[in-house]
């Protein structure tokens, strides 16, 4: 992280999907995601902070062990954010690497990232 307050927001929000005690993943959202935030990826679409801890939650109790790592920078521009990422199973092995793109609100917290899974479809 470079001291950027975007990227440290965004820090915030991967280290709560990694985090397994839901009071500690609570306070990383109420950190650094918007009461009223929206969060879109391929399997679904949700609104507020507790929709996504709980999201969070269920995600994590699918792929035990598992965790996020960021597979790039945070690339930030006026208000907007994008980075790679990927999820890396109990046993080590990864899956691909997937785009996030987000939106900072006034009070600096995400007020919506939209989530894309795996590599970017090929030219027709």
């Amino acid at each position: 992280m470079d001291g950027n307050p975007i990227a440290k927001t965004v820090t915030q929000y991967m280290a709560a999907w990694n985090e397994r005690e839901a009071a500690a993943r609570d306070t990383l959202l109420e950190q650094c995601w918007s009461d009223g935030g929206v969060y879109v990826d391929p399997n679904v679409s949700l609104i507020g902070r507790e929709a996504l801890g709980g999201h969070i939650a269920t995600v994590q109790a699918s792929r035990p062990g598992a965790r996020l790592e960021f597979m790039s920078g945070i690339d930030v521009h006026h208000n907007v954010v994008r980075f790679l990422w990927r999820l890396v199973r109990a046993d080590g092995t990864c899956g691909d690497t997937s785009i996030d793109f987000g939106e900072i609100g006034v009070d600096g917290r995400l007020v919506r990232i939209v989530g894309f899974f795996g590599p970017a479809p090929p030219l027709p």
